[in-house]
């Protein structure tokens, strides 16, 4: 039985990829807050096209990003008050996208309005919802406390990358690539051949890992002037829904430095918003709750960050690549430490057939 609004069949037990209708019912990163203002800006979430601006009063709104009496991009008009007008007929839209104003018409058709999205503001991050309204809860929008919390310091970044959400949520959970993709940064070989514990909460997968008496990735051992020392290392990775993934991180020095500390906390922070099935959207921090103030300690965290984030764009883009472009069939291996991958594709799979209201045969 195939699902009638796209062209997939769902089948059972199966495992989300590249050509798996995106999971709506979700609550998605809009942009940073300081991204959206009063200047209207356009982005495509989920194939849909959206204008995104502030009221006066500095609320968020999201509107689709097409006028429809002639499909033009409303980001291309301007705003007067909270007004969004449009600039090829000056058909103008409030934040709920109701039309309230139609200089060619003395009364405002009742159909004439484009569609509003939910919309939700937490620390430094927009949140948008780009299902079902009514589902929209604003209970359901992910942890991410530690970002807007005076105790812990964030460096971040974003770019769009040629890439499906699956295989970005799979990277992330796919530790082993880590001492090879990103050498002398992320990962070290000891830590890729440490023990792992999956584990399903819901929706959620989560990985805990633990490596103990061995040196830190640079990533961590520059930053907390541990590097060459030996440390305990414990580390949670989590799937945390189809826009957010989370990684939580402590190094134990257990003989630290006068006036150090002995633990030190880092929080990653990972958010995707699917353009479509090959192009994403994606914003990164990385939070510690330590040397709050020290600004080469800002510098270097982003300054590695961003270049280890880069090389997963690069390997990303360059797999979808031989995914699309290659002609000979590959059904590619799985070995042990890939669980929490499959693990969260089925979670993909479960939710975007539920979505389609799929009913197996």
């Amino acid at each position: 039985m195939s699902y009638t609004d796209v062209d997939f069949t769902f089948e059972p037990g199966g495992y989300a990829d590249n050509a798996t209708p995106l999971v709506k019912n979700c609550w998605y990163v809009a942009g940073f807050s300081s991204e959206i203002s009063r200047d209207v800006i356009s982005r495509r979430f989920l194939g849909t096209e959206v204008a995104l601006y502030r009221t006066m009063a500095g609320e968020p709104v999201a509107v689709r990003n097409r006028c429809p009496h002639r499909s033009f991009p409303l980001a291309k008009g301007r705003l007067e008050g909270d007004v969004l007008i449009c600039g090829y007929h000056g058909m103008q839209f409030d934040p709920s996208g109701r039309c309230v104003n139609m200089p060619s018409m003395p009364i405002v058709p009742a159909n004439a309005n484009v569609r509003s999205f939910p919309i939700a503001e937490r620390g430094p991050i927009v949140w948008i919802w780009m299902g079902n309204p009514d589902l929209a809860d604003e209970s359901k929008i992910p942890d991410t406390s530690w970002l807007a919390d005076p105790t812990w310091k964030s460096v971040c970044g974003t770019f769009p990358l040629n890439s499906d959400y699956v295989a970005m949520h799979e990277n992330l959970l796919d530790q082993t690539h880590f001492p090879f993709l990103h050498p002398g940064t992320v990962g070290t070989l000891e830590y890729a051949r440490s023990k792992l514990k999956v584990r399903q909460e819901g929706d959620v997968v989560i990985i805990d890992r633990s490596l103990k008496n061995s040196p830190p990735p640079g990533i961590y051992g520059i930053p907390t002037n541990l590097m060459h020392k030996n440390v305990d290392r414990l580390s949670e990775a989590r799937f945390a829904s189809p826009a957010v993934h989370t990684a939580f991180a402590q190094i134990i020095d257990h003989e630290p430095a006068a006036g150090r500390p002995s633990i030190y906390r880092f929080n990653i922070t990972h958010l995707i918003t699917p353009e479509s099935n090959g192009r994403i959207h994606y914003w990164w921090f990385n939070s510690r709750n330590f040397d709050l103030d020290n600004a080469e300690t800002d510098k270097f965290l982003y300054e590695a960050s961003n270049k280890a984030y880069l090389e997963d764009v690069d390997a990303l883009e360059a797999i979808l690549n031989v995914v699309q472009t290659d002609v000979e069939p590959q059904f590619d291996l799985n070995f042990a430490p890939d669980k929490p991958g499959l693990m969260m594709r089925k979670v993909l799979h479960q939710l975007a057939s539920a979505e389609a209201n799929y009913q197996y045969a």
